[in-house]
Formats: C-alpha cells, structure tokens, sequence
C-alpha cells in the first residue's frame, strides 16, 4: 500500500518510518513547522530523509502558533517541565489538538496525490498525557476520514501500543540512525536531560543496555549513575 509518513524528526516516528517501510510504499515525508519550541527536530527529518532518499517536504503551519497557545512547545512564556510522563506538570506540553491538525492536513495532501494511507509515530507512552495519541483518537481519526472523502483511508501506526523501550530495541534491529533524530523539549544544541522527553528516551536505552549516541560514552557514564 502506498503511503504518506507524518516524520517529526524524533526517535518513535524515525523508527515507525523504517518499519513501515518493509511492508510499504512510503512516497513521501511531511514535517510540520509550527513554531516549535524544539525545531531541531525539523533538521533533523531532512536529514533522516536524505539518508533514505525519500522526498520530503515541511510544511509551515508557523502562522497558526498564535492559535495554539498554552502549551510549554509552542509558548515561549511557558518554561518547559522537567520530570517523567507520569508527573502533573508534563501536561503543559500538550498543544491543542496536535496530531489532529497534522492528520487532517497530511490526509488531505495524500488524497490529493491518490495515497490513501498515513504513518505515524505515536505510542503507548504518549497515551498517558496525550490524549490524541490513543487508540480510541487513531481508530476515529481513520473513520472521520474515510467518510469524508468517500475512501478507504489508513492509518499505519506500528507502535500505538509498544513503549518507548520496545521502539528503541527495533529501532536497533532495523539499524534506525538514531544519531540523526531529536527528542528534547528544550530546543537548546544538546539534550537537557531533565524533560520528560528526555528520560524518557533515556532509559529506554538504558533498558536496551545499549548508549545513545547523542551522548559521549563519558556523559553516558555520568547518566547512569543517576538515572
């Protein structure tokens, strides 16, 4: 089936992006530029892109931030919180209605080139504080779209229900460069460590006994003896 790949830049969607495309026809990677606090994470999908040599395309939305205010990723006023997916405060990086505008707008741009299927990065970690990546979300996502543009309209989402840890230990197996993909919230030149996106991929890796090549074998030392 061919299909169209929402790519972030991180570690879930680069990962998701290399597994669906052994069963698929990826023809095209979408970004979206929303003014992100992170936008390293842009770069870092052209870059996963020119390794695959697969077209890619960002699209800027950046004149919508305004409109999606309240939320640490796309307010500036709004420090980022530090801790674990499990914590309170890690609801101020929810930015309203998220993965449905990048669907809907990504379903739209497939349909038009004749692609009635989309990919995307979304997992079971994310279902506790984002209530756009769950599968009941996903399920009438793909139904809405399917009755509104008289289709049979998928979408591929392998890891909807793997936690980080089991997407890092594929990732490994599909040798996914994890070198090139971004994760901190933060949006500095290195990964703060302390966001929940950040010790979140970091244990993962831990967990996978393997070292995650953001970080030098020295700073990885000094991670594991506090995480």
């Amino acid at each position: 089936m061919k299909i169209l790949f929402i790519l972030s830049g991180g570690l879930d969607s680069a990962t998701a992006l290399y597994d669906l495309r052994r069963e698929h026809e990826v023809v095209e990677a979408v970004t979206f530029d929303y003014a992100q606090r992170h936008r390293k994470e842009i770069a870092c999908a052209v870059k996963i892109c020119e390794t695959l040599n697969l077209p890619h395309r960002v699209i800027d939305i950046s004149n919508l931030n305004e409109l999606l205010q309240g939320s640490s990723l796309t307010s500036n006023s709004i420090d980022t919180p530090h801790g674990h997916y499990e914590e309170e405060n890690m609801k101020q990086t929810i930015v309203p209605n998220r993965n449905a505008i990048f669907i809907n707008v990504a379903a739209g741009y497939a349909i038009s080139k004749g692609v009635h299927g989309l990919g995307l990065g979304v997992h079971a970690g994310d279902h506790f504080i984002y209530p756009d990546c769950r599968p009941d979300f996903i399920e009438a996502q793909q139904k809405t779209l399917s009755l509104a543009n008289d289709v049979d309209f998928r979408l591929h989402t392998p890891f909807l229900n793997v936690s980080k840890t089991g997407i890092v230990a594929r990732g490994n197996e599909l040798k996914v460069p994890f070198e090139q993909t971004w994760t901190c919230y933060e949006g500095g030149a290195r990964p703060c460590t302390k966001c929940g996106s950040c010790n979140e991929r970091i244990e993962a890796f831990m967990k996978n006994g393997l070292i995650d090549p953001l970080y030098s074998r020295e700073e990885w030392e000094k991670l594991s003896a506090i995480v």
